[in-house]
């Protein structure tokens, strides 16, 4: 069976928010455009966001390193959020493996929002029912479009290349060859939902710097030339 996802390669994702910003304009947007719904410019801005961008620290300081995890619907195979689902309102495509919510069906319970171990449901609190990423499958299937642009809103505008869509189970997909090569991984892999969404692992890469290009009127001279000698 087909199984459409994402691939995110974390090695090149430099936590823009581009991804989540045109997701919202596309799906979501509220009254002033890519914005939180409710008191967006308050303490405690709320909204409906299909994709979110977490952002990690690493390290001890000075080798600390920022680490960015972009997280929507993982489009799960085994999705814990239909079985529990009372009105059948979310339901796993079987042409593609795309998870959606049926919004006339849906009662606003929540407890799809409850099984799913990745915290991706969102509660559209003025549409009171349940909405997650439909990996635009508006934009996906509507052949009005050009080719290439029957992706998903996040994957057209990445200024990164870091995002890549298809069918994680065809083996001449580009998602299932960058899988096999790069060591592709999921989310929580023993939680038993077999995700479909995988992510690219972060690389070291050691950046060879002449010295006489260093800027010895840079306040950080001397710990950039120690990194540099060792290697850190």
């Amino acid at each position: 069976m087909a199984q459409f996802a994402l691939v995110i390669d974390l090695n090149t994702c430099v936590g823009c928010h581009a991804c989540a910003t045109n997701c919202k304009e596309w799906n979501t947007q509220a009254a002033f455009g890519p914005l939180s719904d409710f008191d967006p410019y308050g303490k405690e801005p709320q909204g409906v966001w299909y994709n979110r961008i977490m952002t990690y620290e690493m390290g001890e300081f000075p080798n600390t390193q920022v680490f960015h995890l972009p997280k929507s619907c993982l489009h799960c195979q085994d999705a814990p959020c239909v079985p529990v689902c009372p009105t059948g309102a979310s339901y796993k495509r079987e042409q593609d493996g795309i998870v959606l919510v049926n919004y006339d069906d849906c009662i606003g319970c929540k407890l799809c929002s409850w099984s799913c171990p990745y915290g991706c449901r969102e509660f559209d609190e003025a549409d009171k029912v349940m909405k997650k990423c439909t990996l635009c499958i508006d934009r996906i299937y509507d052949e009005s479009l050009p080719p290439e642009h029957r992706k998903p809103a996040c994957v057209l505008t990445c200024p990164a290349k870091a995002r890549f869509f298809g069918d994680i189970e065809d083996p001449n997909s580009e998602v299932y060859r960058v899988i096999k090569e790069r060591n592709g991984f999921v989310l929580f892999s023993d939680a038993g939902t077999n995700p479909g969404n995988h992510y690219l692992p972060r690389t070291e890469t050691k950046v060879h710097v002449d010295e006489h290009l260093l800027k010895h009127d840079n306040p950080l001279f001397l710990e950039v030339l120690r990194r540099h000698h060792v290697g850190g």
